[in-house]
């Protein structure tokens, strides 16, 4: 009965009309039918409040279905049934028997060994297909046995809510042991309780959430594994590499991903969604996703077919710092079949397998990812699947589209190592950059030029850049992925040798260091998009560069000493370049670029001061040194924030040729972060950003443009192919990490303790599906069937609103509308955010006519028929040019803060409202004192649909309108007359280029150690402390 149509399409099946005239006809022959004159509609619209005719009633089935739950015709003469049945198959009538708690505990344990529920026993023909057949039956005699008489709940069902207790709320399992001691105490019928957290969990597992075993090599060498691929090392007592015994067990988890029917109809929404216009909301309509869909049309055209995407990050899995550095590593997969608001989401994160530590794997983590390889090579070939809302057998095929890392392991992925001079995965051989003589590290400044049209007035001049050199090559050639299978189908993949090859010419002509075992998917060489450039960390050290540079932070910026020494063998910048005093020390020139010790601190108290709407950000204030004029701590979520809301206000004092091309920094971030994407604008954000990189070398040092800088000219690209970065970066899975860190109850077995973790989660997650709330409260379906809607007369609640609102009016401070949080300025006052900012939208597109204001007042009006309207009392800033400033160029908008707009009405309709914070200028900038930048928000909590208390990185809805042509600044000078710099004695010079080369070496080998150390405290990045 409610089978009505076709997947995806719009036709009425025949069966369910004649199931339809089945029903009206039954109804029809009931004497409480024929007693009201017609038959009360089924329908969702009507909900049996109305009687109809039976042909209405034909009619409104056929084109809306009936109302939820309606199994038991009870208002067409049908009684409720007396007993409970195992037989769970629709009666003639279409009722569907099923009892509170039990008959959702059958539905759920049903999905989860995908078995059919009709099997009584008993009879001489029956026949048990299976041992997952006989593991069903042992599980529903469990699901039958109430508590008692007359309970609602069994054994099953208290045995997954004690499980949910601990994975919500990561209960330890001493204190469970007590809640179960407690109920079996309190309770007189003790025998269907479990006895104990251990009993409670035996049983849930049998819903089939497995854990897979694997031996390991002590030496990460290889996996004592068999397969049907031809690896037949399960037998082996030893390792056939290091010779090491077989005695230390490693676990890799490969947990079950079971669907449940509201999922399964959302795995095909990427299908029946997808566009070919201009607009990128979802990976299926990056040209990625639609390339593998034209080399593999037999998989594209099953909507059913999954596709999916991989990520591998290392974290320290101790809350507190730990003597001995510890890492493991979790492989982390999840589809992208899902709509945006389910995707990349926690529910929808599969942990597959866990590596252990105590070091980085390297190259070793193919040895661990063998068993997911061939996992994924069977879902390619297929695995005959049930579909439980089409009621048929398929055969489900899935791909992996691409992985997600950070660049570290991006290299340990690939098999192109990201260090050295040939890092860029994009331009591998390629590239222009070289190694800093003084600075001891690869530089790609001036590797930008190239980029740039070939008429472009930087590719003519010689001394701007690098030293009389003029630019007249093209851009590197985009290498495809045949070309790259090509170039490693000569390497070995590590599980083969089981140690690291050096390869000839390696760090000069290539940076392969192996042949990635991902290359034994038979469909990766059809891959556009294999790896993602992780947008988070590059943003984020972008920013950092950027900060510390300009706040000269002693032992951070690029502007040091050794860049002031690099600077005459590189650029004609002799202003720049260290002068020799009389009293034989050298004066290091203030570069107009950086701020002085008195800015920088006057910036640290800006932040301090700063504050923004609730779930904004963190607290960006504990972040500020006032004392040290630096910004400590910073975690990638601020660096997000600041880079692309706060940079421009923050740098405002610099000149226009260092503020301009900072500005377009955090704007082409801020573009390329947007949730939904245009074709049109990546295509000129990706001919920009070459200028803007460009425009930057003209400033800073040659040491400033490390890798990071230079990669961010192949993210537009990226963002063609693959569709919009929150799909494509890391900021769910250093979530889930960090989440996983908080599950740790034994440090001793920190992977044993996630991998309990997790599975107490999946099976909570899976419950929660027919149970409210994740508190697994019975669905109490029959409350449906007494709600008696009866619609009343519009005209009723237009007398109503005609005969005015109630003398009474209820004043609020706090107020939640459209997503937003709203304050009034009253309520602010003294709390470290502020949400009492408010903005109307005008008739114009410029954003002159626009209003921007505070909200005094909260004002809830009440009329009859509960009709409640709610309305803001506003204080308008002047929208005239003495108030309200618009940069023509960036859009920004700047109000001053003491001029009011008193002729314009105070109320405003709290629905039409947006939310605006306003931020002053730091108190250098004296002509900017008493103006604010006026900032936009968005409502939170459009992504994280299935989780809306967990915060999201913040992004805009759409891009700006990107500019079709960046302007060029002309550089009027670079060193700062009016301040005198530094003095640095010859001695310490000397010792500082002396030891160059050690450093250097040394820097290269902690990078990515540190590197760890900062992802360790990205747990929390989106938190907001209030």
């Amino acid at each position: 009965m409610y089978d009505r149509k076709y997947f995806g399409a719009r036709q009425v099946k025949a069966r369910f009309k004649d199931g339809v005239e089945e029903f009206v006809t039954y109804a029809m022959s009931q004497d409480i039918v024929q007693s009201e004159g017609g038959v009360r509609c089924p329908c969702i619209k009507c909900m049996c409040g109305l009687i109809q005719s039976p042909e209405d009633v034909i009619d409104h089935l056929e084109k809306v279905g009936f109302m939820d739950d309606y199994y038991v015709w009870t208002h067409h003469g049908e009684r409720e049934p007396a007993n409970i049945n195992v037989n769970m198959d629709a009666s003639s009538s279409g009722a569907q028997r099923e009892c509170g708690n039990f008959g959702r505990m059958q539905d759920m344990v049903g999905d989860a060994l995908g078995v059919n529920m009709s099997y009584e026993g008993g009879g001489e023909e029956a026949i048990i297909p299976n041992d997952k057949a006989l593991q069903f039956y042992a599980m529903m005699e469990e699901v039958n046995k109430p508590l008692y008489e007359g309970a609602s709940d069994s054994k099953l069902s208290m045995c997954v809510r004690l499980i949910a207790a601990k994975s919500n709320w990561n209960v330890p399992e001493d204190c469970l042991e007590f809640f179960s001691k407690m109920m079996l105490d309190a309770t007189p019928i003790k025998d269907n309780l479990p006895t104990n957290y251990y009993d409670a969990k035996r049983l849930v597992l049998k819903l089939g959430l497995q854990v897979k075993k694997i031996d390991c090599c002590v030496q990460g060498c290889m996996l004592f594994y068999d397969n049907e691929f031809g690896t037949n090392d399960g037998a082996l007592e030893e390792c056939k590499f290091c010779k090491a015994p077989r005695y230390q067990v490693r676990n890799s988890d490969v947990a079950e991903i079971v669907c449940i029917d509201e999922d399964r109809q959302q795995m095909t929404w990427h299908y029946y969604n997808k566009t070919n216009s201009n607009v990128m909301r979802h990976p299926c309509d990056g040209l990625a996703w639609k390339h593998f869909d034209a080399m593999h049309p037999g998989f594209a055209e099953d909507p059913r077919n999954v596709r999916l995407g991989l990520c591998s990050d290392g974290f320290t899995p101790y809350i507190q710092a730990s003597a001995t550095p510890y890492s493991c590593w979790p492989i982390i997969v999840t589809p992208y079949n899902l709509p945006p608001d389910m995707c990349m989401t926690k529910p929808y994160m599969f942990l597959s397998c866990i590596i252990l530590g105590p070091s980085n794997p390297t190259d070793k983590i193919d040895v661990y990812l063998q068993p997911l390889i061939d996992d994924l090579k069977r879902l390619w070939i297929g695995e005959l699947t049930y579909d439980i809302v089409r009621k048929e057998n398929f055969t489900m095929r899935a791909a992996l589209m691409w992985t997600i890392n950070d660049f570290p392991a991006y290299g340990m992925l690939s098999g192109w190592s990201t260090h050295g001079r040939l890092t860029c995965p994009h331009c591998m051989e390629h590239t222009k950059s070289f190694t800093l003589k003084y600075g001891g590290k690869a530089s790609w400044f001036d590797c930008h030029r190239r980029f740039l049209p070939a008429k472009h007035q930087f590719r003519r001049k010689k001394n701007l850049f690098k030293l009389d050199t003029t630019e007249m090559d093209g851009p590197p050639p985009k290498i495809t992925s045949y070309d790259v299978f090509d170039r490693v189908s000569g390497l070995c993949i590590f599980p083969d040798v089981g140690k690291r090859i050096i390869y000839d010419k390696y760090g000069e002509t290539h940076n392969w260091t192996k042949r990635s075992i991902f290359w034994d998917l038979p469909y990766w060489k059809e891959n556009l998009l294999r790896h993602n450039l992780d947008v988070m960390h590059i943003e984020k050290n972008f920013c950092d560069n950027i900060l510390h540079t300009v706040m000269d932070v002693s032992g951070k910026t690029k502007d040091n000493e050794k860049a002031r020494c690099d600077l005459p063998l590189y650029c004609k910048r002799p202003e720049m370049e260290l002068q020799r005093l009389l009293n034989g020390k050298y004066l290091k020139p203030k570069a107009v670029y950086s701020l002085t010790s008195n800015e920088a601190k006057s910036v640290c108290q800006w932040l301090k001061e700063l504050r923004m709407p609730d779930g904004y950000s963190s607290n960006l204030a504990r972040c500020a040194d006032v004392n040290a004029g630096r910004l400590r701590g910073m975690k990638s979520h601020d660096s997000h924030v600041l880079m692309e809301r706060l940079l421009p206000i923050v740098f405002c004092s610099l000149p226009n040729h260092v503020l301009n091309p900072l500005t377009e920094v955090s704007e082409f971030f801020k573009d390329l972060c947007a949730s939904t994407l245009r074709m049109d604008e990546l295509v000129k954000m990706d001919q920009n950003i070459p200028i803007i990189l460009c425009k930057l070398e003209q400033v800073f040092p040659p040491g400033f443009f490390d890798s990071i800088e230079h990669v961010s000219v192949h993210l537009a690209y990226e963002a063609m192919l693959g569709g919009p970065v929150q799909y494509r970066w890391m900021y769910p899975f250093e979530r889930f990490m960090g989440d996983s860190k908080r599950t740790v109850k034994n440090e001793a077995r920190v992977e044993g303790s996630i991998c309990a973790s997790y599975l107490h989660q999946e099976t909570s997650h899976f419950c929660s599906h027919y149970f409210n709330h994740l508190m697994l409260t019975p669905k109490k379906w029959f409350n449906d069937q007494l709600k008696k809607v009866v619609p009343s007369p519009q005209i009723d609640h237009l007398r109503a609103l005609v005969d005015g609102p109630r003398m009474n009016v209820k004043q609020w401070h706090t107020y939640f509308v459209n997503g937003y949080k709203f304050h009034t300025h009253s309520w602010t006052i003294g709390k470290k955010t502020i949400n009492s900012g408010v903005y109307v939208k005008g008739v114009g597109d410029g954003g002159e006519d626009d209003f921007y204001g505070v909200i005094k007042h909260i004002f809830e009006l009440s009329y009859q028929y509960d009709n409640n309207v709610v309305l803001f009392y506003c204080e308008w800033f002047d929208p005239t040019n003495n108030g309200t400033k618009i940069d023509p160029k960036h859009k920004n908008v700047d109000i001053r803060m003491d001029k009011r707009y008193r002729s314009f009405d105070p109320f405003i309709l709290a629905s039409k409202c947006s939310q605006v914070y306003y931020i002053p200028y730091p108190s250098h900038h004296r002509a900017k004192r008493g103006w604010c930048s006026a900032i936009k928000t968005k409502p939170r909590g459009q992504i994280e649909t299935e989780v809306p208390n967990i915060e999201v990185p913040y992004q805009d809805d759409e891009m700006s309108h990107v500019l079709n042509v960046i302007e060029v600044d002309p550089v009027s000078n670079l060193v700062d007359r009016d301040v005198d710099g530094p003095q640095i004695y010859a001695q310490v010079l000397i010792e500082l280029l002396n030891n160059n080369e050690e450093d250097a070496n040394s820097s290269e080998d902690n990078e990515e150690d540190g590197h760890r150390h900062e992802e360790d405290s990205e747990d929390d990045d989106t938190d907001c402390s209030d």
